[in-house]
């Protein structure tokens, strides 16, 4: 009944849900007949409970915002913020002005009332107002110690908490100006009186690279030592493995295989074979590290992967998600090592349709660790040095990569273009540069080959009908749709009634190659729903895929894991016995979908702020330099823009585009200079300078090259005189 609860109450909160009628609900749960008076007696008890609501024509929603609120704040650094319910609502997440936040901080659970604002396009506008502060979320930050007239105060870095901090006794700790520390507040602020603090910790010179590494493992809770018992387990992992001990797998060392990774790359964890069969079809062998042979269920190992969830891959630093006597070591499928693998054995024919599928307990002896560049170097033809037989698998691999690529393509497959920048540093480890990162097509073979056997596992699975944790992807919500919708006929391209992947597929094609491409992706990337790891077997929208799962990276995400101990349990055919230990049951697989899905976020999240972070620091010696840009974002607060070079996005203030009234149009997605009519749209390219930077609140200022209103004619009517 509980499992049941939670996955109504998945369906219902999630951002594209659409309101359904009971029997609708059901079916789109898979609820059989047996089991819908159960079903019904869950729609009552969370009726009951206030969690859902049966609205006009029996269609099943979330309850309505009550008078109070009670929710997460979340704060912005221009002073206003929201309120997230902790109970879901019809209405979503509540505003709160700058000037009604009653000092509430990023992460504090807040009752906040409700002032409604009238009705604006049909629709009632709600505001709140924060009354009370029922818990602190955060009591430590990370900031730079300054000195203000007789008073030390730190001001806090990144998201969350913008105000300066007094701190008393800093001699304590050493503590001198312009160092990074880890700051306790000890009384927060109440009406006119600033918060107060402590010094924790002193993390470095603020600016140098170990001090800002530190200081964002530290903001964003990043685990880092692994306890003894799981370096215990490691260690004897690692010293009693015998890579001739085959134990029944199958040997596929005499197999022509490789590895293509970043040269970076330490843990690498999958491998490549392909060969024809007699047949003429191409047999392609995507070899994954057996990380389960190694890490039993509910091991001290298993424990902690689940808690970290994932790599972190930081700048310069990686925090793994397993000890490096398993990540680096006997689970790395290093060049002529023998290497424990799961193997995905996948048939094509000549254009890339999947005829058929095998799975084996393998090991190999990879021939061959390549780079990005070097895979490319081979295929433009540059290829002295390299082995005739890694030539020739290199140049199979992109024959077959093609094929799948189109024909995931008509099948309705989005690939987007995404700006990626690859940082340069000094000897200090300073970032003095940065540039676009490779985007040559041995990145898309392996992302082909590795999206092939994500989806044939996942497809096996499915045949037996077991709960597992898969990566999903919803389709877009409603108000995505209707925001894409209106972006492509702006783009002067007919929409269906239905939205489909077509469309966006004929925009991206349309924009590709010219400048405005950057920003119609991102636009697109921001409308899609996130993916995410749940049981619920809803597809991938964007890859255009029914199943699918994490299948390929098991040293370096925890979802992989789970799946690998599935599909070892049908290599020793028990898949079908009763009470398997790894079919975990779907409410703890939710519970750990929840969980691995925030951690992938905190890391991605931790990964940018720190690129940002280094960035600015080396934009602080460039102000009023000139980059090239193309706009990102349009608000009424101001216009953000994408420095292509370093891949960093900035904001344009109303008052600098020129001298006019500038208002947002978010019908034709611009923002419009009441009096010269002067319009900037989004993807339009433009030239700015820098005009400052704040590193400690993470944003860049920009103006344009050339202002947008030049002439004095252009001047609001009610500043000119009268001839």
């Amino acid at each position: 009944m509980e499992t049941l609860k939670r996955k109504i109450l998945e369906i219902v909160r999630r951002q594209d849900y659409t309101p359904l009628k009971r029997s609708a609900l059901a079916q789109k749960l898979a609820v059989r007949d047996e089991q819908y008076s159960e079903f019904t007696t869950a729609l009552k008890d969370l009726q009951t409970q206030g969690k859902i609501s049966i609205g006009p024509k029996n269609l099943i929603l979330l309850p309505a915002m009550s008078n109070r609120v009670t929710g997460t704040f979340r704060a912005n650094a221009r002073g206003f913020g929201f309120v997230v319910p902790l109970e879901k609502t019809h209405e979503g997440d509540l505003f709160i002005g700058p000037d009604d936040t009653a000092d509430a901080m990023d992460g504090d659970i807040v009752v906040a009332k409700i002032v409604r604002k009238g009705h604006q396009g049909g629709r009632l506008r709600i505001a709140g107002v924060v009354t009370e502060i029922l818990e602190r979320g955060h009591n430590r930050f990370v900031g730079t110690l300054q000195r203000k007239g007789r008073e030390w105060i730190v001001q806090p870095e990144g998201k969350g908490y913008f105000e300066p901090v007094i701190v008393d006794d800093v001699t304590a700790k050493g503590a001198r100006v312009g160092d990074k520390v880890i700051l306790e507040i000890l009384s927060f602020p109440a009406h006119d009186l600033p918060a107060r603090g402590v010094i924790l910790e002193v993390l470095g010179r603020a600016g140098q690279y170990d001090a800002e590494i530190r200081a964002i493992i530290a903001q964003y809770n990043l685990p880092m030592e692994f306890d003894r018992e799981c370096l215990d387990q490691a260690r004897n992992a690692a010293s009693g493995f015998d890579p001739n001990n085959l134990n029944g797998r199958y040997d596929a060392t005499g197999d022509i295989t490789l590895t293509i990774d970043p040269p970076d790359a330490k843990d690498f964890d999958d491998a490549i074979s392909l060969r024809r069969n007699r047949d003429g079809n191409w047999v392609l062998g995507v070899h994954i590290a057996d990380v389960c042979a190694f890490i039993p269920l509910n091991s001290p190992l298993d424990k902690e992967a689940k808690q970290r969830g994932n790599s972190v891959y930081l700048p310069g630093r990686v925090i793994p998600m397993l000890p490096e006597a398993l990540s680096n070591g006997i689970c790395s499928l290093q060049p002529n090592q023998r290497r424990f693998t799961k193997t995905a054995y996948i048939t094509y024919d000549s254009q890339g349709k999947v005829l058929g599928t095998e799975f084996a307990n393998s090991v190999i002896l990879s021939n061959a660790r390549l780079t990005y560049d070097q895979a490319n170097d081979i295929l433009e033809g540059r290829t002295k040095g390299f082995a005739g037989e890694i030539v020739g698998l290199v140049k199979d691999m992109e024959t077959l990569s093609r094929a799948i690529e189109q024909r995931r393509t008509r099948n309705g497959m989005l690939h987007l273009d995404l700006l990626e920048t690859e940082l340069e540093y000094d000897a200090e480890g300073h970032v003095v540069d940065a540039h676009p990162a490779d985007n040559s097509y041995p990145h898309t073979i392996i992302e082909m080959f590795m999206v092939e056997a994500n989806e044939a596992v996942a497809g096996l699975l499915d045949r037996f009908r077991l709960p597992f944790i898969r990566r999903i992807h919803p389709d877009p919500s409603p108000g995505g749709r209707k925001e894409m919708g209106r972006f492509v006929r702006l783009c002067g391209m007919k929409v269906p009634r239905d939205l489909n992947r077509s469309i966006i597929q004929d925009l991206l094609a349309s924009v590709k190659g010219t400048p405005s491409s950057f920003a119609v992706n991102t636009f697109i990337l921001r409308s899609l729903q996130k993916a995410e790891y749940s049981p619920l077997h809803i597809g991938h929208f964007a890859l255009a895929s029914t199943h699918y799962c994490h299948f390929t990276s098991p040293i370096r995400r925890y979802a992989d894991l789970t799946v690998h101990r599935l599909l070892h349990c049908y290599l020793e055919h028990r898949i079908n016995l009763i009470g398997l230990e790894e079919v975990l049951p779907e409410g703890e697989l939710i519970e750990i979908g929840k969980h691995i899905s925030w951690t992938e976020q905190q890391a991605a999240e931790a990964e940018r702020e720190l690129k940002t972070i280094l960035i600015l620091q080396m934009l602080t010696k460039h102000i009023g330099d000139t980059l090239e840009g193309v706009v990102s974002g349009l608000t009424n607060f101001g216009v953000f823009v994408q420095c292509i070079k370093y891949g960093i996005e900035g904001m344009i203030e109303p008052g600098d585009l020129g001298l006019d009234e500038w208002k947002y149009d978010e019908r034709n997605q611009a923002v419009v200079g009441q009096y010269s009519r002067e319009s900037v749209h989004l993807g339009q390219p433009m030239p700015v300078r820098i005009v400052a930077v704040n590193v400690a609140a993470r944003q860049l200022s920009l103006a344009p090259v050339e202002s947008l209103t030049a002439s004095r004619d252009n001047a609001p009517k009610k500043n000119r005189r009268k001839r």
